[in-house]
């Protein structure tokens, strides 16, 4: 199941030039990724936000969260955050304006890498990415349009596709329960994965307690002239 395409016109803003910023910035970081790296190719290591570093030598660092908010290991890995987040940023940043969205964007980033840091503590392996706060946008969208449509490439048996229009609220909880099982495996059992589940559980969940504090008036505002 791969989201392609929010179906609904923005209200308010027609051009969504925050989240189109924040795209901008990701891929040119990463295309600048080769001419930072250190001959002893500590750079994650450096910039990115290992859990066991940052505790053992400064304690929880915001510094580090937003470094590595901005890191990808590769064009799959900043295509699969930056398409998402073109999906679901437009509408969100449409009922918060955009200064508003990237304090939103970049808090949610903050708040997924510090819980997946006090989970993972031991943890040596480089938390990086976009992935916490793109969650924490999709949480801002579930809230905003549950019954939302959103044009989704469905792979139905071999190579036959489909791309019906699913709710908001069946995409956004089938991406948040792929995190569960692996999430308490890692609580529990100290598992290492090389995807950030906490971080995506961390900016998902701290999504409703941020917009509602940034934007109040949105929910009353779409929710008062929803269409969908």
């Amino acid at each position: 199941m791969f989201p392609i395409k929010d179906t609904e016109p923005n209200r308010y803003s027609p051009f969504p030039m925050m989240t189109l910023f924040l795209i901008v910035i990701n891929t040119v970081v990463l295309l600048l990724e080769p001419a930072w790296w250190r001959e002893d190719h500590l750079f994650f290591r450096e910039f990115g936000s290992t859990p066991s570093f940052i505790l053992e030598r400064f304690g929880p660092t915001v510094v580090a969260s937003l470094t590595a908010l901005f890191l990808h290991s590769g064009f799959f890995h900043l295509f699969g955050n930056m398409f998402a987040l073109w999906v679901f940023g437009r509408r969100v940043e449409d009922a918060c304006g955009p200064m508003r969205f990237l304090i939103f964007y970049l808090l949610c980033g903050v708040s997924a890498d510090v819980m997946s840091t006090i989970v993972r503590s031991g943890s040596t392996i480089p938390s990086i990415g976009a992935s916490g706060a793109v969650f924490g946008v999709m949480g801002a969208y579930l809230i905003l349009y549950p019954a939302g449509r959103i044009r989704t490439l469905v792979l139905v048996w071999g190579p036959v596709i489909a791309w019906p229009r699913i709710r908001a609220i069946w995409i956004v909880l089938y991406f948040l329960g792929m995190q569960i099982i692996p999430a308490i495996d890692i609580l529990f059992h100290g598992t290492e994965y090389y995807i950030g589940y906490w971080a995506h559980m961390g900016g998902f969940f701290a999504s409703v307690t941020i917009f509602l504090f940034l934007r109040p008036e949105a929910f009353a505002r779409y929710i008062s002239d929803a269409d969908v």
